[in-house]
């Protein structure tokens, strides 16, 4: 059987839906979480900057990913890279000494001016991959490919939509930009989509302290605005089953497309995002996707026609396990297929 160590945040537990889809593509899989510690605290303390978490870094590299990469034989490493990876150049160059035999991959899960420490990694890296298309644009060492939804959302998707609860849902973590635009799109889609549940969570005190010495848009932000308790995925995708449509907008620093897009598409739910580049992709339509430029035009068809069904292969080609078949087989394609 073949063997795959995946490293990949907590985040949301995406990481366990990877490994079902590895491993129904044949491989036993390995995990190793990117951070030594999933606590607030820490994850908060590594974004402002890695040097604070360098020491737990260093124990956690030599008690749990040294013993798994000098005792076990991989035929792929697969990074799933986003803000929390606290692993070195210096770790995956021994990773590389000892694991000669394996194939490494990277998918960047954010734009290069988000993770600007990931380009001290790119060299142990065979294969490189993000879902930040200007990034491939500009530098041909990076593989363009988006992100997915999970089946979890194909199983909403499937199901007899019921009468919505909310008018718009949006849950997620409260990064400046991103609070900012989902904020002002809500108040501006009050009168066409009244019922709502919006909840953007701080991970902790010092991350808000931390905007709010930095981030304009948090200028007028409160404390007491922000929810301190993160959704499950299983709550969010409660919320989104029982939402006629779902809001979106990317952090800064972002054109890629979030997961919330894709899942979206998953479930069949329409969508309202800031994301102008969404245009360009193959699954846009009009009838379900709104883009706000900053103002809600008149658009009376789209909050009052139903979601408009896709092509089968659309839903295919954005799943979970396609992305994980075509990571690991290398066999995606660059390019985005024109819009219809």
């Amino acid at each position: 059987m073949k063997r795959l160590l995946l490293i990949a945040p907590v985040f949301f537990g995406y990481y366990k839906d990877m490994i079902l889809e590895a491993e129904e593509l044949g491989y036993h899989v390995d995990y190793l979480c990117d951070a030594p510690s999933n606590s607030n605290i820490s994850k908060a303390l590594g974004r402002i900057n890695k040097k604070l978490i360098s020491g737990s870094a260093k124990r956690y590299y030599k008690e749990k990913a040294l013993p798994l990469v000098e005792e076990e034989q991989y035929d792929k490493v697969l990074l799933v890279a986003g803000m929390t990876c606290a692993f070195t150049a210096d770790m995956f160059c021994e990773m590389r000494r000892l694991q000669k035999q394996a194939e490494f991959i990277l998918y960047q899960w954010d734009s290069e001016v988000n993770l600007p420490y990931c380009k001290s990694i790119h060299p142990y890296f065979d294969r490189i991959y993000t879902f930040e298309k200007a990034d491939s644009e500009q530098n041909k060492i990076y593989r363009f490919m988006p992100t997915f939804y999970t089946r979890i959302y194909e199983k909403i998707g499937k199901k007899e939509r019921p009468v919505p609860r909310y008018d718009c849902f949006y849950v997620g973590t409260a990064h400046p930009k991103k609070y900012l635009e989902i904020n002002r799109m809500a108040e501006d889609l009050k009168p066409e989509l009244p019922r709502q549940f919006i909840y953007h969570y701080i991970p902790s005190v010092l991350k808000y302290v931390y905007h709010k010495v930095t981030a304009k848009e948090y200028r007028h932000a409160r404390y007491r605005d922000f929810q301190k308790v993160k959704l499950s995925g299983a709550d969010i995708m409660k919320g989104m089953e029982v939402s006629a449509c779902i809001l979106d907008a990317p952090q800064g620093g972002q054109t890629g497309l979030t997961l919330r897009c894709f899942e979206c598409m998953g479930a069949k739910r329409k969508l309202i995002t800031t994301n102008v580049d969404i245009v360009n992709y193959d699954f846009y339509r009009a009838s379900n996707i709104l883009v706000y430029p900053g103002t809600i035009e008149e658009r009376k068809a789209f909050f009052e026609n139903p979601y408009e069904d896709l092509p089968e292969e659309l839903y295919r080609k954005y799943s979970m396990n396609s992305w994980m078949k075509r990571l690991l087989s290398g066999e995606e394609s660059q390019k985005l297929p024109e819009n219809h």
